[in-house]
C-alpha cells in the first residue's frame, strides 16, 4: 500500500477538443490533494500540455498527460490510460469524464462516499442530463437503481452513461481493458465485464450533464455502434431469452433515424 493514496483518478481521452476539455476540468470540484487527472491525448493536432490546463483545475492538482503519436480512436486511448492506471497503486477508484461534459459540484463527493459506504459495489453510475449546446433540446436519462433491474436492463440499453461512472481500482486486476472488438460500444462491453465480476449501482441523482452533438461519434457511427451493442448483448447475456430480446430491440432501433430517437427521448423526458 503506497504512503499516499488518492481517492480517485479521472480518466479523460481527448482529441482536438481543448475548449471542451477545459470546461470539463473546471467542473471538477474536489479536494485537490485527494484526486488526480489522467488525460490521454489521442494524437491531437496541437499536443496538450499540463501548463495549458493548470489554470482550469484547482492549484496543486495532479495532472498527467499521455500523448499518442497519432489518432488511434477512443478504445485505444482508453486502454492506454487503463494500462497506466493498472501500473499504479496509489488510488481507490477510477472515474470517467469526456471533453465537454460537466459534473455537478457534488458529483465526486457523493460517488466516493457511496463507494466507501458500500464495499460490495464495484461500479457506480448516476442519472445524466443530455443537452444540445444551444440549450433548446435536452432530456434526462434515468436508469433503474436496483441490482436485479440493472442486470436485466443492460440487455436492452446501456444503463451506465460513460462520463458518469466510477469504479473500484481493485477491479483492474480482473478487468483491465476495454473490449477492442466492439467499436463505438467499448464502454457497453466493459460494463458487462465488470458486472460479471461484482455488483453495481446507480445514484438516482443528476450529477453529470452530457453534450449532445449531431456530428459526434455516436451519431456518425450509429449503425456500427448498434451492431457492436448487439454483439455485446449476445456475448454477455444472462440468459438466451434476454439476449435475443435485447438484440431484437437493437435491430429495430437501426430502422429509426437518430433524430427521431432524440425526439422520443424529449417527449418522454422526466423532470429533474
Amino acid at each position: 500500500m503506497p504512503d499516499r493514496q488518492l481517492d480517485f483518478i479521472v480518466l479523460i481521452p481527448s482529441y482536438n477538443n481543448l475548449n471542451g476539455l477545459r470546461r470539463s476540468l473546471e467542473s471538477i470540484d474536489y479536494q485537490p490533494s485527494r484526486f488526480g487527472i489522467l488525460i490521454v491525448d489521442d494524437g491531437s493536432d496541437e499536443p496538450l500540455t499540463v501548463e495549458s490546463l493548470n489554470p482550469h483545475v484547482p492549484p496543486k492538482t495532479e495532472i498527467e498527460i499521455i500523448r499518442l503519436p497519432e489518432n488511434a480512436g477512443i478504445t485505444a486511448a482508453l486502454n492506454t490510460g487503463m494500462e497506466r492506471l493498472a501500473a499504479r497503486g496509489d488510488f481507490r477508484f477510477v472515474a470517467r469524464l469526456d471533453c465537454g461534459d460537466i459534473c455537478a459540484a457534488d458529483r465526486f463527493v457523493k460517488q466516493v462516499a457511496f463507494l466507501k459506504a458500500h464495499p460490495e459495489i464495484d461500479l457506480l453510475g448516476t442519472w445524466v442530463r443530455f443537452t444540445e449546446k444551444d440549450g433548446n433540446f435536452s432530456y434526462l436519462y434515468k436508469a433503474p437503481i436496483g441490482q436485479k433491474a440493472i442486470l436485466r436492463g443492460m440487455h436492452f440499453r446501456n444503463l451506465f452513461i460513460h462520463p458518469s461512472v466510477m469504479w473500484r481500482a481493485s477491479t483492474l486486476t480482473k478487468v483491465s481493458r476495454y473490449p477492442s472488438d466492439l467499436p463505438h460500444a467499448e464502454d457497453y462491453g466493459f460494463f458487462f465485464l465488470l458486472l460479471e465480476q461484482g455488483k453495481a449501482a446507480i445514484l438516482p441523482e443528476t450529477l453529470v450533464t452530457c453534450e449532445l452533438n449531431a456530428n459526434g461519434i455516436s451519431a456518425k457511427h450509429r449503425r456500427q455502434q448498434l451492431n457492436s451493442r448487439m454483439k455485446a448483448v449476445l456475448r454477455y447475456r444472462r440468459s438466451t431469452a434476454l439476449g435475443l430480446l435485447g438484440a431484437l430491440k437493437l435491430r429495430l432501433m437501426q430502422l429509426i433515424p437518430y433524430r427521431v430517437i432524440l425526439e422520443i427521448h424529449s417527449l418522454l423526458k422526466q423532470p429533474s
